[in-house]
């Protein structure tokens, strides 16, 4: 007979076991539901990015729309979904397969069965208009319904109420708006599409190429520049442009991007260059490529989009310090239009390693912005060891100044680079110079360097020769470290000036230094730097925002200018 003793062992052991069991349960069972979400939802992307390679849209996915959308569609009210990039549809992603079905996007070149045209009418999209918006036909404000309502032309972007829309607005005329003079018209390319078959070539009759002011735009965007703003301006551009102006030059190369120039007005194409100083290098360098093609009469004016850490070169040439979204783009393509064209030099550098038994090429770089050997040097050295490490660290223009600003540092402490004037000789325009202790010698061919500092004027409490970028003249000076590096840029300390000269020579006798062209920083054994006149860049600046330092850094007009060269 068994005793209560039993009974309790029992009921225990059950109660065990089930413990056991609902705590297997509760461990196990959000595992499984996260695997099974995590699977859907992989699932889910794998489809819509197949939709997204089918389709003639140019979607993106996004979490959270910035502002109240509808879906195109179905017309509910949606958190998330995917919008074009091009047309600037919005719709739910279970709305995608007919929303490709439904909606054409943006033509890049008319359809064949138009036939010739010079014109074409509004594309109509419905709903999620700009907020502030006003009806072309009422003046009245679109879009205030908490619905998806109203329509906007994705080309000429005007709007109109539902109520205004009328047949004849369907077939009306398209102008492209305000910025109809930096559009290419989809018909002005089929137009020079069939004229290329036929081998003709006098695009001149066409519309609108004979247009007076007419100033196509190219914009080469860099997505990996700086704080990584490229993919969202590659998309605010296609939608207020033809989406074939726009390039993303993590996909194609500026040379090849460039060759739309061949296709427009000669002497009248604008590019407007998003990125660093790094980008705008290497578009100047394909531009310089054109030339050897023989098709200089094509070559552009380059304007500038500061995207990159420094951006000595726009700050140079009036388009600011560094840009963070702050102006509409719509106000850049003013800036744009409104631009006047100057020229920028472009200097040779030459690295000639010595040695008897040396048989290597010697180096040839492109400077635009500044030569340099030492400190600053030093900096960008580490910085870019640093960043090839760990490049996912180097996202944000402040994290990257504030590594800058530790390696600066460090170097005040360590002082690798001091009694510089006893390793090196300088030569300017065939003349030694005698050097005092220095750990810096920086050649400089515009105003502004290391970020915003305008390095040869110093404190501005001293006479010096006037600088400027078209002369065919170059500044040098020399620093006595980091931290008169650092005095000088918050105009506490002068440079010094070592003086102007078109040829500089620095000869490096021993050791191995850090030296940098343009940001681009490499350590270098004893060799002899020569640093000649190159060519010169059509570049473009802007004056809307000048300042009392900037005005000795504006170059003359045109006509001034060549009238000094000859008088040269």
């Amino acid at each position: 007979m068994e005793g209560p003793g039993s009974g309790s062992a029992a009921s225990s052991a059950v109660a065990d076991w089930s413990l056991a069991f609902w705590t297997l349960c509760s461990v196990v069972l959000p595992v499984l539901i996260t695997l099974w979400c995590s699977f859907q939802r992989s699932r889910r992307q794998v489809l819509i990015r197949d939709i997204f390679r089918k389709s003639k849209h140019d979607w993106r996915y996004t979490d959270l729309f910035g502002q109240p959308s509808y879906c195109c569609v179905c017309a509910q009210h949606i958190l998330q979904g995917a919008f074009c990039n091009c047309c600037g549809l919005r719709v739910s992603e279970g709305c995608l397969k007919k929303a490709d079905q439904l909606f054409l996007c943006k033509e890049i070149m008319m359809r064949s069965d138009r036939g010739a045209a010079s014109s074409m009418p509004h594309h109509w999209i419905r709903g999620n208009v700009p907020l502030c918006s006003c009806c072309m036909v009422c003046r009245q404000q679109c879009g205030t319904q908490p619905k998806l309502c109203d329509y906007r032309c994705v080309w000429c972007q005007s709007t109109v109420h539902d109520d205004c829309m009328k047949d004849c607005l369907k077939t009306e005329e398209c102008t492209f708006g305000e910025f109809r003079d930096l559009i290419i018209p989809p018909y002005y390319l089929s137009t020079i599409n069939q004229m290329r078959k036929d081998k003709k070539n006098n695009y001149e009759k066409v519309a609108p190429y004979c247009r007076k002011h007419w100033m196509p735009v190219i914009i080469l965007a860099n997505t990996r520049s700086g704080n990584n703003m490229g993919e969202t301006l590659l998309g605010e551009f296609k939608i207020l442009l033809n989406p074939v102006q726009v390039f993303d030059l993590s996909k194609i190369a500026p040379a090849k991007a460039l060759q739309l120039c061949t296709l427009l007005p000669c002497n009248a194409v604008r590019v407007l260059v998003c990125g660093g100083d790094g980008t705008v290098g290497w578009v100047l360098d394909a531009i310089d490529e054109m030339k050897i093609k023989g098709q200089e009469r094509y070559i552009p004016q380059v304007a500038i989009l500061p995207l990159g850490t420094g951006n000595d070169l726009s700050n140079t040439l009036g388009w600011g310090a560094g840009y963070a979204g702050e102006v509409p783009v719509e106000q850049i393509l003013r800036n744009v239009m409104e631009a006047d064209g100057i020229k920028l030099d472009r200097w040779k550098v030459q690295v000639s390693n010595k040695g008897y038994y040396n048989l290597r090429k010697p180096k040839v770089f492109t400077m635009n912005n500044y030569f340099s050997i030492g400190p600053d040097a030093l900096m960008a050295l580490n910085f870019h060891a640093h960043r090839e490490k760990t490049p996912s660290l180097f996202s944000s223009r402040i994290i990257n100044k504030a590594v800058y600003f530790f390696y600066g540092t460090k170097d005040c402490l360590v002082q690798e680079c001091k009694d510089l004037n006893k390793k090196v000789e300088l030569e300017l325009d065939g003349e030694r110079i005698e050097l005092p202790n220095l750990e810096g010698i920086i050649v400089l061919n515009i105003g502004y360097w290391g970020g915003g500092c305008r390095l040869w004027e110093g404190m501005g409490d001293e006479p010096y020769p006037l600088a400027r970028h078209d002369d065919g003249l170059l500044e040098v000076v020399g620093v006595h470290g980091s931290f008169h590096c650092a005095q000088i840029q918050v105009k506490l300390a002068n440079p010094v000036r070592l003086g102007q000269a078109h040829t500089v020579r620095l000869i490096l006798k021993s050791s191995k230094m850090p030296m940098q062209v343009d940001g681009e920083p490499w350590a270098q054994g004893p060799c002899t730097v020569t640093i000649t006149h190159k060519t010169h860049a059509l570049m473009l600046y802007h004056s809307g925002d000048q300042t009392d330092d900037d005005a000795s850094s504006v170059s003359e007009p045109d006509h001034v200018r060549e009238q000094t060269d000859e008088d040269v």
